[in-house]
């Protein structure tokens, strides 16, 4: 996110998607919410895949719209955060008119997701359903060996406030396993291992920085939390496709 991008503009979208269950199924038109999975078109499910294929218009971040381009004959409406909302508006006057949409989301909507996802919401005029799909952060849970069970996961990569999140983590830490979206590139995993050390969390907790998940040049860095926070305040190392996993004491 750049440096003029407002992270504390409201309300949260997160919070309208998360404020209702899905309605109740019933005939007629929907938006489909598609998890993309990591990158790799292989962790692309079958559900998904045919949302985006049947799909007229297909709404997203253009580096997530570019994964799923060649699955899909759909006009593509590329945004990025300064234009979201005229493109959404865009993509909601298709809908409006008859046409089927597909809005596509990086990993899981249910990880990271529900900010997007609540623009959407917000657009359409019709139900959103989300087919959930693979996500970075359940590929660095099996790469890290952290049971879901025994882990706290954080996104950090989402607008507005972060400090209940970090909170969650103070407390966590050496506990429990950690999981963690780090936010490009003010809150990157050095600057989350030092925040850490400040709480008082041991220095020779095995730290992960798990990148591109899924793609031919997937690395895992594997370092201590004490080494990792030798990297806050500076010009990171670790790419923006980057999970940070701590393991528990």
């Amino acid at each position: 996110m750049s440096d003029d991008y407002d992270l504390d503009a409201g309300p949260d979208p997160a919070a309208f998607a998360a404020s209702d269950p899905e309605p109740a199924r019933e005939n007629g038109a929907v938006v489909h919410a598609v998890g993309v999975g990591p990158g790799n078109p292989e962790f692309l499910t079958p559900r998904g895949e045919r949302a985006i294929r049947e799909a007229d218009v297909v709404v997203g971040f253009e580096t997530v719209v570019d994964f799923v381009a060649d699955h899909t004959d759909a006009d593509l409406l590329t945004c990025g955060y300064r234009d979201e909302e005229e493109t959404l508006a865009a993509f909601a006057e298709r809908v409006a008119a008859g046409e089927r949409g597909t809005a596509v989301l990086m990993g899981d909507p249910n990880h990271s997701g529900y900010q997007f996802l609540g623009k959407v919401e917000r657009a359409v005029k019709v139900p959103v359903r989300v087919i959930p799909g693979i996500s970075s952060l359940q590929m660095a849970a099996s790469r890290a060996r952290t049971p879901m069970e025994d882990t706290e996961f954080v996104t950090l990569h989402k607008s507005g406030d972060l400090a209940p999140d970090l909170a969650r983590l103070r407390e966590a830490v050496g506990e429990r396993h950690l999981l963690v979206l780090p936010r490009p590139f003010d809150l990157m995993p050095g600057d989350v291992a030092a925040d850490l050390l400040d709480a008082g969390a041991a220095p020779d907790l095995r730290a992960l920085v798990l990148e591109r998940l899924t793609h031919d040049d997937e690395t895992i860095t594997r370092t201590t939390l004490g080494d990792l926070a030798e990297h806050a305040g500076e010009e990171t190392p670790f790419s923006d496709l980057s999970v940070l996993a701590v393991r528990r004491a």
